[in-house]
């Protein structure tokens, strides 16, 4: 079948059998249940004050199964702290496959926490919902600074909106503002990610399919999830970049170039399948 790309980023749909609308019906289904369960269960772990890291990262891997995603890991999260993990953005979907693998909170813009089933999602990961205007940029960074000096890692996207699967997007360098002020005395990492959606059914994804994955532009959320609900098994590989402080870079322009350069790179070996050498793939069901 030819599918261009502008038909994908319209009203193009892939044809499909009744069997697809079961499994996507099923997978909603679960994806709700379960979702309201574990956002009643974090609820009243933080009521308490246990820690809820550990259901989160289990969450996003369960969920991340739900969906058919099979995410391979090429290098390692970083465990120094406080740390800022920064990649690139292609879809909803970012949320489970990153959170299934990365112990942090993600930082999100405001409109997120309205979004059907994925705002619910991103409410279960204890996600930090800021509003990126102008004038609300210091109360942003200030709450953004709040979850760093408790001591754990953040989990951001500074391309501020989606791409297309095939290229990415500049890095707003107003972002990395917060990697500016240390926290207790230590400064704060960061640390470039990459990923990529590679393969579907594991044939490799060419293109145009991959615009069935990315969500960006005008597309409508609903029936762009209901659509990828009728897939198979997706694969989305993470890769893993040295991390690096704001002094170490020269400044907050500087980072953010450099940030953007090093995920551009490891981006386009993943598309291309040529991981680093020196690279564990590791599927996150281990």
């Amino acid at each position: 079948m030819d599918v261009s790309v502008h038909a994908l980023t319209s009203a193009h749909t892939l044809p499909t059998a009744p069997s697809d609308t079961v499994l996507a019906t099923s997978r909603l289904i679960v994806f709700l249940v379960f979702t309201v369960a574990i956002v009643a269960v974090i609820a009243i772990l933080l009521a308490v004050r246990v820690p809820t890291a550990w259901i989160r990262r289990f969450y996003y891997r369960f969920m991340g199964r739900v969906l058919g995603l099979q995410v391979v890991v090429r290098g390692q999260p970083s465990t120094l702290r406080p740390m800022l993990y920064v990649c690139n953005h292609i879809s909803y979907l970012d949320i489970v496959a990153v959170g299934s693998v990365v112990k942090g909170e993600f930082v999100a813009r405001g409109d997120m926490a309205d979004w059907p089933f994925f705002g619910l999602m991103a409410k279960a990961g204890r996600t930090l919902f800021i509003d990126r205007r102008r004038s609300s940029a210091g109360a942003a960074k200030d709450h953004i600074q709040t979850r760093l000096n408790e001591g754990g890692a953040l989990i951001m996207f500074p391309e501020s909106t989606s791409g297309d699967g095939n290229h990415i997007l500049p890095f707003k360098s107003s972002l990395f503002a917060v990697a500016e002020k240390e926290v207790k005395g230590q400064a704060v990492h960061v640390q470039p990610m990459s990923i990529a959606y590679t393969r579907m059914n594991g044939l490799p994804m060419g293109v145009g399919w991959r615009s069935f994955l990315a969500w960006y532009g005008d597309m409508t959320l609903g029936p762009h999830l209901w659509q990828f609900l009728k897939l198979g098994a997706t694969t989305v590989e993470i890769e893993f970049h040295e991390p690096v402080t704001l002094a170490a870079m020269g400044g907050r322009k500087a980072l953010a170039a450099h940030c953007q350069k090093v995920s551009a790179r490891g981006f386009a070996r993943l598309l291309a399948g040529r991981a680093g050498s020196g690279l564990r793939a590791l599927p996150t069901r281990s």
